[in-house]
């Protein structure tokens, strides 16, 4: 069987290469991969910085579903969706419009219908571009990053990561999401009852702080059980919102592995390496 490409979807704060190790994982079992940077983020991390985009504080969710549609429609066939934060929101959104073969979100921002302000650590860790005006760009600072994203990294993977991906970003995606639980026509809605979707896979880490393991739990539980389609979730221990790229990413893309090779029959061996030994050897 063919293998689908795999679009990644990186989130907020960060670039498309934030998915380097992930990409590396699947391309070298046979996968194609693709990683598009959200409009304003096609540059390095630090030029970003540097220069953001006149424009990038325009940038709304709407333009991002449209984005990744687009993409999407572009292939000859429907990919894999693999997003991770704001990324696991659009997973989640593009799987309801039937534009995945299968779609895993990792640590989603959560869909319409989860209240982000019940989680103490959410509140915390969006405070700062939440108190701000909604039309503008924020750069997020090393001491939130450090809170929010990897506080259980040592001090210099902390810097490292933080050099490498961080760059300002819109702060209205911010506040559409805060303000989702009351806007009917929030882009943030999915059906959760579909009758007809590709199956969809939620993960957390269970020490994140700004996409908690209790709100994607939430997340899930919304999920109406059907015959028609798979929503499954799945929880990490000791991991932080920098799930994808900290110790112990290999494991989180082994079981990625597995739940695709299972869900869409694609008669890989587990965790199988072009040398055929364990991913996780």
């Amino acid at each position: 069987m063919n293998k689908p490409v795999i679009l990644f979807i990186h989130g907020a704060f960060v670039t498309a290469s934030s998915w380097g190790l992930m990409r590396s994982y699947f391309e070298a079992r046979g996968f194609q991969t693709i990683a598009p940077a959200w409009p304003y983020h096609e540059k390095e991390a630090a030029e970003l910085r540097k220069h953001p985009a006149s424009r990038l504080g325009t940038l709304k969710l709407e333009e991002l579903i449209a984005y990744y549609t687009n993409i999407i429609q572009s292939l000859p066939s429907k990919p894999i969706l693999i997003g991770h934060s704001y990324g696991g929101m659009l997973t989640q959104i593009l799987m309801d419009r039937d534009l995945g073969s299968a779609g895993i979100a990792i640590s989603p921002v959560a869909t319409r219908g989860v209240i982000a302000a019940r989680y103490p650590t959410t509140v915390r860790s969006v405070f700062g571009i939440l108190s701000k005006p909604w039309k503008t760009t924020y750069l997020m600072p090393f001491s939130t990053f450090q809170y929010a994203f990897v506080h259980l990294l040592s001090r210099e993977e902390q810097e490292q990561a933080y050099h490498d991906n961080v760059v300002p970003e819109t702060s209205r995606i911010f506040f559409q999401t805060a303000l989702s639980p009351i806007d009917p026509k929030s882009p943030t809605a999915v059906n959760y009852n579909p009758a007809n979707r590709g199956p969809l896979l939620l993960v957390a880490g269970e020490e994140d702080r700004i996409t908690t393991a209790a709100s994607i739990r939430k997340n899930f539980s919304l999920y109406r059980p059907s015959s028609r389609t798979v929503t499954e979730f799945k929880a990490f221990p000791e991991r932080t919102h920098w799930i994808i790229a900290q110790e112990g990413w290999e494991e989180v893309a082994g079981y990625a592995f597995d739940w695709l090779n299972d869900k869409l029959d694609l008669g890989l061996s587990p965790h199988a390496s072009p040398a055929g030994k364990d991913a996780l050897a």
